[in-house]
C-alpha cells in the first residue's frame, strides 16, 4: 500500500462488512482477523515508487465469499467503486487500484471457489 491511513479508512469498513475483526495494528500495517484466518495490509519501509498496477505480475486481486449489499455499501461509503458486478460477484477497486471481488452467489455448473 502506497498510503497506509488511506488503506485503513477503506479496508477497515469492508472488513468489518464481511465480519472480520480488527487483529493487530503495528507501525507499517494493519490486520483483520476471521474464522482463523487473517487480513494484512501493510505499507512496507522500502516501498519502491510507481504505485499498484493490479495489471502487472502479482496478485491480481483478492476474491472472497460475503454478502454483496452490506460490503458495497461500505465500500462505496468508504470511497471505493464499483468495477462491474457479474451476477455472481462484485468487483470493488479501492483509490489505490486494488480490488476486491465479493462472491455474492453460487457460481455457474462446472466452475467452483
Amino acid at each position: 500500500m502506497d498510503d497506509l491511513p488511506t488503506a485503513e479508512r477503506q479496508w477497515g469498513p469492508v472488513l468489518v462488512a464481511l465480519g472480520c475483526e480488527p487483529f493487530q495494528n503495528w507501525e507499517n500495517g494493519r490486520s483483520w482477523l476471521r474464522a482463523g484466518s487473517y487480513v494484512v495490509i501493510e505499507q512496507s519501509p522500502d516501498l519502491r515508487p510507481g504505485g499498484h498496477d493490479r495489471l502487472r505480475a502479482g496478485i491480481n486481486h483478492l476474491a472472497v465469499r460475503g454478502q454483496r449489499e452490506p460490503v458495497e455499501k461500505a465500500a462505496l461509503a468508504a470511497g471505493w467503486s464499483v468495477r462491474t458486478d457479474t451476477g455472481t460477484a462484485v468487483h470493488l477497486t479501492d483509490s489505490q487500484g486494488f480490488e476486491l471481488e465479493v462472491v455474492y452467489a453460487a457460481p455457474p455448473p462446472g466452475m467452483s471457489l
